[in-house]
């Protein structure tokens, strides 16, 4: 048996996130992932970009900043600076930034490696990985085939496949959309609280993008709806009433169509300093968890399922099983 540490890291339009697990080679064919660290930082990388089509400098700086903080983390816990260990993705406003490649120089010259700029496709068949991994043979009732909808900043990814049968890692249909809770906040949300015709202008932003969405992907034929990243979790703290975020108790939470409708509706009428003073709430998540929530409440409406799984197990997951597969022969 052998082991090593490796690093995942995600940098969405919003949030940048970390995973350092300990991969276990228990025999030649099988390894096991543990977790070591997570950590989560709002930076709002893309902050601006749907306007100006650039990175601003503020928000290159707090990436960077956040960066450095995972690279102190990385050394203390053994991991190689290298692409066998590390690796990392970026999404949605990466792809659109005309000043890309201050971002990429910026990251390589702090944890050693390029971001890796991974098509919406990618990026939804890495988050299915990392949500469904764990699923497969437990009896939760959690039945294949599974939607897996990540609700970013900026974009929205579906993917839908197996997971749990015969036809394990059968990915089916995958798409990425330009919806995000950041893109419709500057876009459509700009009064706090949001005004009626500001909903209504979001909603049907959202409506569009899913009708784009369910050209690719049948997201009314998904027997589960897993649903991952802060948006989610959140409501579904909420959900649980729960007076701090714990991810423990959010894991696997069920959430019911009608109930996500309501936390929907309730999160667009507060200000922000109600929202501000809910217990589960991440303070980089104020401003922008009202149009996270429409766009959730929108997914779970479109397939017609009667609510949304929870899991705190995301394209991080994702990432580290890709550099955990890599230690198996081919």
């Amino acid at each position: 048996m052998s082991t090593k540490s490796v690093a995942a890291i995600d940098c969405g339009t919003n949030s940048i996130r970390l995973l350092i697990s300990s991969v276990i080679s228990l025999d030649e064919d099988e390894v096991q992932l543990l977790d070591v660290e997570r950590r989560m930082e709002i930076v709002r990388l893309g902050q601006g970009v749907d306007k100006t089509g650039a990175f601003a400098p503020e928000a290159l700086e707090r990436t960077f900043s956040a960066l450095r903080g995972y690279a102190e983390l990385m050394r203390e816990h053994g991991v190689g600076f290298g692409p066998e260990s590390v690796r990392m993705v970026a999404t949605s406003a990466t792809r659109d930034a005309a000043n890309r490649q201050e971002f990429v120089d910026g990251v390589r010259s702090i944890i050693g490696v390029e971001p890796e700029v991974i098509s919406g496709d990618e990026e939804a068949e890495l988050s299915f990985i990392g949500a469904t991994a764990e699923l497969e043979g437990a009896d939760d009732g959690f039945k294949p085939p599974f939607l897996v909808v990540d609700i970013g900043g900026g974009s929205t990814e579906f993917v839908l496949g197996y997971a749990g049968d015969e036809e394990a890692g059968v990915v089916r249909a995958a798409r990425s959309v330009n919806i995000g809770c950041v893109r419709m906040t500057e876009r459509h949300l700009t009064q706090d609280p949001p005004t009626a015709e500001q909903i209504a202008a979001a909603t049907a932003d959202i409506d569009a993008a899913l009708d784009e969405a369910a050209a690719a992907v049948p997201l009314d034929e998904a027997a589960t709806v897993v649903c991952v990243a802060g948006t989610a979790t959140t409501v579904a703290g909420i959900a649980e009433d729960l007076p701090e975020y714990d991810p423990d108790r959010i894991h696997h939470t069920q959430v019911s169509a009608e109930r996500t409708h309501a936390i929907a509706e309730e999160l667009l009428a507060m200000p922000h300093d109600r929202r501000a003073a809910i217990g589960v709430m991440h303070p980089g998540r104020v401003d922008v968890i009202g149009a996270g929530a429409l766009v959730l409440d929108r997914v779970v409406s479109r397939t017609g399922a009667g609510g949304f799984v929870a899991s705190e197990h995301d394209i991080l997951d994702g990432i580290a099983w890709s550099l955990c597969l890599s230690e198996l022969p081919e």
